[in-house]
């Protein structure tokens, strides 16, 4: 199966702090992969890693075979990858058009953002209802298809979701975990990081377990659901 992601021996350090200690993990094309692992266990690190926010003291992040490690972020951004990030991150004094624009600023052309508004109002009709809206003004639900639909404005063909579900009513989440599996039956690749592991395996083609900056345990969404460790370390079993 062809990767379009491929991590080798990573290493991050925040100081003296070494957050990642040699991560090594692949993203097939057209899958969704999920991280689970605590709080500060090193997941949002490994997305900030792949795009650019954060750089590796070493290692290789390959994307189609491309070196993009320590790339600029607008660089990796226009090679087809974006990140909706935890806690959404939502543009105060902006319109939901607005935050939206943002989102395909790498954009060439006003007819290729037409589109790319339409297929985001096409997935979350709410934000084309409330468009013209103060941003900050919507419900958390709203904000989480709002932060989801910036990051798809750009059409990246590898989207990376921080905590989607996080502090989301459950129906909220059950609708938000439903668009993730939409996305990526149109062929969006999705790296996921949730805390929600159980909706989170169900739907993942193949998951890591990340342990104080280390990968301990991988398989498929279903082998980990199975999996003992992961069970009552994740899943409350």
């Amino acid at each position: 199966m062809e990767n379009i992601l491929e991590i080798r021996d990573m290493v991050v350090d925040y100081g003296i702090i070494r957050a990642l200690k040699g991560v090594s993990l692949d993203i097939p094309k057209g899958k969704i992969v999920v991280i689970l692992g605590a709080n500060g266990a090193g997941k949002t690190t490994t997305m900030h890693a792949i795009s650019g926010v954060t750089k590796a003291a070493s290692g290789q992040i390959l994307f189609e075979g491309e070196e993009i490690r320590n790339k600029q972020p607008y660089v990796i951004a226009k090679h087809g990858i974006s990140q909706s990030p935890e806690g959404r991150l939502i543009l105060s004094g902006l319109t939901v058009e607005e935050n939206l624009r943002i989102g395909g600023y790498i954009l060439k052309s006003r007819a290729q953002m037409n589109r790319n508004f339409e297929q985001v109002y096409d997935l979350f009709p709410v934000l084309k209802e409330r468009r013209n809206q103060q941003a900050t003004t919507l419900s958390g639900g709203e904000q989480q298809m709002l932060a989801m639909g910036r990051a798809l404005m750009s059409k990246p063909r590898l989207l990376m979701l921080d905590e989607p579900s996080m502090g989301l009513a459950p129906i909220l989440v059950e609708q938000i975990f439903d668009i993730i599996q939409e996305l990526n039956q149109h062929g969006t690749t999705i790296l996921l990081v949730e805390q929600n592991a159980q909706m989170a395996l169900s739907v993942a083609h193949r998951g890591y377990v990340l342990e104080t900056g280390k990968i301990v345990t991988t398989g498929s969404g279903e082998e980990l659901l199975e999996d003992e460790a992961v069970k009552k370390a994740y899943l409350g079993g």
